[in-house]
């Protein structure tokens, strides 16, 4: 196994609230209330960031999005030529 640089994490409770962290604890089968706390910590810190994360690249979609829509480029050679061919099938 490696070897993890730990830290400590220290927090102030009240008294109901340890009690009721405990419980939870004993009920989701958790070895420890410090298990209980950093499982459930992590799990919504990864939350928070997912949506953070989904935030910004929709936002960033939406800027992609919009300056194509008021900045086009020039269509390439391709399309035009696609478009072309396209005219001339009308044509017939």
């Amino acid at each position: 196994m490696a070897n993890k640089e730990m830290a400590r994490f220290n927090a102030r409770l009240t008294k109901e609230q340890k009690e009721f962290f405990e419980y939870a604890s004993r009920l989701g089968g958790f070895r420890s209330l410090t298990d209980f706390i950093i499982q459930s910590a992590q799990s919504k810190a990864k939350e928070i960031i997912k949506e953070h994360n989904r935030i910004l690249a929709s936002r960033r979609d939406q800027e992609i999005f919009f300056e194509a829509l008021l900045q086009p480029e020039a269509p390439g050679q391709e399309l035009r030529d696609a478009a072309a061919a396209y005219k001339r099938a009308l044509e017939r």
